[in-house]
């Protein structure tokens, strides 16, 4: 599978994940600054997400191989990984498996552990406008608004319309897909999974997606992990408070 991506500057190579639902777009504004950094910036769609290709399959698996093709493809090597939420899922499966390839790995706002299923509002919303034959941006966020309250979560969903003819518009990710394969999203890490180099899991002052309690099965997995906490934000941590996460990531990096 070719994923699509936006590539930003020269330099040391830096692959980021979006999230569930997300795409390579929502990364944009901090891509630009790690790319002024001296990053060859790679913002990624996932399968069955933004520009790259649907497919029936949808698992974890397949998407840390789809990274592994794509810096064989791009020849890159000694990456510097980052992934958000399902994102950073794909990111540990990838440096777990592939440990060579991966210099370090940043983690974002997402534990190692398993998650039960808890976006079935979003899905049910976003089917519901997909077959509203809606015919204006304004009208499919009025009519999002019945089903998702948060102005943040709402405009981040949003992204994903796009003109499919001059009268419809569409959403780009296979939901469908999504959807039928749901459970896969909360999965594992698979026990046993080990990644040895520097990483970095950074969570939300106003998230409960990593807790004290996963601080212990994190070292299990990443050895070498440290935890840092950005305030006065929630489980979007890099759009919430951008400017301490920029910090916090290029003093890593």
């Amino acid at each position: 599978m070719e994923l699509h991506s936006i590539i930003l500057g020269e330099g040391k190579p830096l692959i980021i994940l979006h999230g569930f639902l997300g795409m390579s777009d929502n990364w944009k504004t901090l891509g630009k600054k790690f790319a002024e950094d001296g990053f060859q910036v790679h913002l990624i769609d996932q399968r069955n997400h933004g520009k790259s290709p649907h497919s029936e399959e949808f698992s974890y698996s397949s998407m840390a191989q789809d990274i592994v093709k794509y810096c064989e493809k791009h020849n890159l090597k000694d990456i510097f990984l980052m992934g958000h939420s399902m994102g950073g899922k794909t990111a540990m499966l990838t440096a777990c498996e592939n440990e060579e390839l991966v210099k370090k790995l940043i983690i974002v706002d997402i534990a190692p552990k398993y998650y039960a299923p808890h976006h079935q509002q979003i899905l049910k919303g976003l089917t519901a406008l997909d077959n509203a034959q809606l015919n204006s941006r304004g009208a499919a966020e009025e009519f999002l608004g019945d089903y998702i309250k948060e102005p943040g979560v709402k405009l981040f969903l949003l992204k994903n319309l796009y003109w499919k003819t001059k009268e419809k518009l569409s959403l780009r990710m296979n939901l469908d897909v999504l959807k039928e394969k749901i459970n896969n999203l909360g999965e594992a890490l698979y026990s046993g999974a080990t990644y040895n180099g520097p990483v970095l899991f950074i969570d939300g002052e106003k998230s409960d997606y990593i807790t004290e309690a996963d601080h212990k099965l994190i070292k299990e997995h990443f050895p070498e992990a440290e935890v840092a906490t950005i305030s006065k934000a929630g489980h979007w941590v890099h759009a919430e408070n951008m400017k301490d996460f920029y910090v916090r990531v290029s003093e890593f990096l």
